[in-house]
């Protein structure tokens, strides 16, 4: 079975976007291939004229600090940025979710930017980056100039499975991540962050629930806090307003309860067939909303 007839391998940015606009339609980008391969297999996906390989384009392989942001190529693989020194240091939610996506192989293609791509409302990677305040850069062609742009990570998602992005006109370069936070007062804070996830107990699994909190802390008082939990409605959902209840409040049993209640208020758990019913998603989501934020709590002291 020919899943595709043409496939491009460009090298640089201009080169893919050149290969959006002239190569036989439809096309796709592809880099680990690991969601879509199969999807073109088994039917899932319409079929293709054209994949456009973006893993050797020089733009989308970069993992470097950029003055106080770290910037994640889209085609870095997930194992890359699992055990890279700079992620762990700034973003380690970021790191704990790519270590727990699939098994070692699968890590070792897979890429942050498919993750993300994927527009699933539990993706290990996504629901991270949610809670980092990750900002996407997207590029396309304009005439005949390339532009730019960055946008809040929250954009890039429509619904289960359908993503914000041009599909043959857009393109994820890479992902901004804030490593430092200036404080407004004179205070003493520091941040840390955390992603833990329940799965079922059968190797390599898909995440039943996911969680990831971002927190700033100044001695016993939560600052500021972004709370990510996946699958909490049809796209990737923060619960702001746990994150309301939290913030610049003492951390205690009674804000943690307060914050839990908020949290089931607004989140839309969803009924999986191959996952959990949304009822025991509910039930279960206090024991890890808990473990997340008292870790990230903890990071940060």
């Amino acid at each position: 079975m020919t899943l595709w007839q043409n496939f491009i391998r460009p090298k640089k940015l201009s080169e893919a976007l050149d290969a959006f606009a002239n190569a036989p339609r439809p096309l796709l980008p592809i880099a680990g291939g690991t969601d879509l391969l199969l999807d073109l297999e088994q039917g899932r996906h319409a079929p293709v004229q054209t994949l456009i390989d973006v893993t050797s384009i020089v733009e989308l392989t970069r993992l470097e600090q950029r003055g106080d942001e770290l910037f994640i190529g889209a085609a870095v693989p997930v194992n890359r940025v699992a055990l890279d020194p700079l992620a762990g240091a700034h973003a380690q939610a970021l790191t704990e979710a790519c270590n727990l996506i699939a098994g070692p192989q699968v890590r070792n293609v897979a890429t942050l930017g498919g993750n993300v791509a994927h527009a699933l409302p539990a993706a290990d990677g996504t629901i991270a980056l949610l809670a980092l305040d990750a900002r996407a850069e997207i590029a396309s062609r304009v005439a005949e100039r390339i532009e730019t742009r960055r946008i809040p990570f929250r954009e890039l998602f429509l619904g289960p499975g359908k993503s914000a992005l041009k599909q043959g006109e857009e393109l994820i370069v890479g992902f901004y991540i804030k490593t430092s936070e200036v404080s407004e007062t004179s205070e003493v804070s520091h941040t840390a962050s955390c992603f833990k996830r329940i799965m079922r107990p059968q190797g390599v699994a898909l995440p039943i629930l996911n969680c990831a909190v971002w927190l700033e802390r100044a001695n016993s008082a939560v600052r500021e806090i972004r709370i990510a939990v996946g699958p909490g409605g049809g796209t990737p959902f923060r619960a702001t307003q746990a994150e309301d209840v939290l913030r610049g409040k003492s951390f205690d049993e009674t804000a943690f309860e307060s914050a839990l209640e908020a949290a089931l208020a607004q989140a839309q758990f969803r009924t999986s067939a191959r996952r959990a019913s949304a009822d025991y998603r509910r039930h279960i989501v206090s024991g890890l909303f808990r473990e997340v934020v008292e870790s990230a709590w903890g990071r940060a002291g």
